[in-house]
């Protein structure tokens, strides 16, 4: 699956360099074949981590939103028209297929089904919180805020696609460092905020 993923990938980039045409998200998913809730996760995380304004916190409220039907066992098969829409210039255009073309040539050299039981449906609406929980972290206004986050849903969405339970962990522990380092922020800037509040106060 990943193998044949990664070709579509690699010819898709081949063809928008030489042809130039505007690439829309939906394209991405149709290149997929065979969209569900993960891969629809996946393109929605991947995207969150791209220097566009705003769009982490359109994407964090349609994760959510996601995760609660894909927990009741409802699986999500199409983006949300206003993020299907979205058209990519030219060299994200190639940056978005390369990457995805690389994305899978590892997938296929390090996922495999492994610690399935991590993947059973039962657990569904706990996999659902901690979406959401990193959904929630990607919205907050914090410098490079979205990058920890969308490594962790990124990590989760392979990790059930190709049933492998380890890399469902490592989405844990990518996603707790992104706790820790929102905690850390809030305290800096709360530090920050209580030093110029000294400041004003002593004249």
């Amino acid at each position: 699956m990943s193998i044949r993923l990664a070709k579509r990938f690699h010819r898709a980039a081949r063809h928008y360099e030489h042809e130039g045409a505007v690439l829309r998200l939906q394209d991405v998913l149709l290149l997929h074949g065979d969209a569900s809730t993960p891969v629809i996760l996946l393109l929605m995380a991947t995207f969150c981590l791209m220097p566009v304004g705003g769009i982490g916190t359109v994407l964090s409220f349609a994760m959510v939103a996601l995760a609660w039907r894909w927990a009741q066992l409802h699986e999500t098969t199409q983006l949300p028209d206003r993020i299907a829409r979205v058209e990519l210039n030219d060299r994200w255009t190639q940056r978005t297929l390369k990457g995805f073309f690389w994305l899978y040539l590892a997938a296929a050299r390090w996922l495999k089904p492994r610690w399935v039981g991590l993947t059973h449906h039962t657990l569904r609406t706990w996999w659902a919180l901690w979406i959401s929980l990193m959904a929630f972290l990607i919205f907050l206004p914090i410098p490079f805020g979205n990058v920890l986050p969308g490594l962790s849903l990124m990590l989760f969405s392979l990790g059930w696609m190709f049933r492998d339970g380890l890399f469902l962990l490592l989405s844990k522990v990518v996603g707790i460092s992104a706790v820790v380092f929102a905690l850390l922020f809030g305290h800096v800037v709360l530090e920050i905020a209580q030093r110029a509040l000294n400041w004003v106060q002593s004249f």
